[in-house]
């Protein structure tokens, strides 16, 4: 499979990103972490053994102690030290590496989205979990930085007379969710939370993005630099169609959050087909017709 994402200018990204040490950059990041320990909360059984997979930084420092049930974090990172946390062994989304059965847990915070081979990925994962562990992840999905991707489209377009991907394909919560299934997880879920972040300019999303280290990884990537007039032009498109009435522009993050379990008896199975042991037509007082009949009128 060719590869979609340079993961090693993505890594030296990163380290930019955290030398430059943006106050507040990890906005999103908080978000998405926050979500992910929220469900966890709710989640009433043990996790011995917890990896935080290729997370930009620590979920579980968010707090200030470990969730209930969780004895042991292991930090699985394309980076040995970035953003102040040092990881406890180096691994990518090509080759993760636990053993089968290994681990309770495994959760990753807006990671995975530039992994090469995502269901290679999951389907790693599944097999790493022990019968009956837990898999939670949020990743950039959807539509998110849609109006950042048409601004620049439109203005390299004007003034080179074609465009090259600038923002990266994101996966929608359908495709995302079949993925969960193709991998085998059992109860396999996904939703998306859309978060709409205000700017006073695109060039002020552009300097948020580089704090964050979410710049362009994509290996087809022009590897000519935009030119002043470009990004000048970008933000005057991405003003006339995606400001307020205030003047102030909109980015749109879309969080996919995915949840599976590795199958295991006791998880509740699908219903065979015609196993019902009471009709629709009855709990609704309704009348029932076969394919193809009209219903009459009353």
């Amino acid at each position: 499979m060719p590869a979609l994402f340079d993961l090693r200018l993505l890594d030296r990204r990163r380290l930019r990103a955290a030398r430059i040490g943006v106050d507040g950059a990890d906005f999103l990041f908080r978000r998405a972490a926050g979500d992910v320990l929220d469900r966890l909360s709710v989640v009433t059984r043990r996790f011995p053994v917890a990896v935080d997979l290729l997370s930009p930084l620590p979920v579980f420092s968010l707090g200030d102690a470990l969730p209930a049930g969780i004895e042991r974090v292991v930090r699985l990172d394309r980076l040995a030290f970035a953003g102040g946390a040092r990881a406890t062994a180096i691994a990518d989304g090509e080759a993760i590496p636990l053993r089968d059965g290994s681990v309770d847990l495994v959760v990753s915070v807006l990671g995975l989205q530039t992994v090469n081979d995502l269901p290679g990925a999951l389907a790693q994962i599944r097999r790493a979990l022990k019968p009956d562990g837990l898999f939670l992840a949020v990743l950039l999905g959807g539509d998110s930085l849609g109006e950042l991707r048409a601004a620049l489209a439109a203005a390299e377009a004007e003034e080179r007379s074609g465009a090259s991907p600038r923002v990266a394909p994101f996966g929608g919560v359908r495709e995302l969710g079949a993925l969960l299934q193709r991998a085998q997880f059992g109860l396999p879920v996904a939703d998306a939370d859309r978060v709409t972040v205000r700017y006073a300019d695109a060039l002020a999303l552009m300097r948020d993005l580089r704090a964050m280290g979410a710049t362009n990884v994509l290996v087809e990537r022009d590897r000519r630099p935009l030119t002043r007039t470009i990004f000048a032009r970008a933000a005057a498109i991405y003003a006339e169609r995606f400001a307020d009435p205030d003047g102030r522009i909109r980015a749109t993050f879309d969080l996919v959050s995915l949840s599976g379990w590795a199958p295991h008896q006791s998880q509740q199975k699908p219903l065979r087909p015609g196993s019902a042991q009471a009709r629709l037509a009855d709990a609704l007082n309704a009348s029932e017709f076969g394919a193809g009949e009209k219903a009459k009128p009353s």
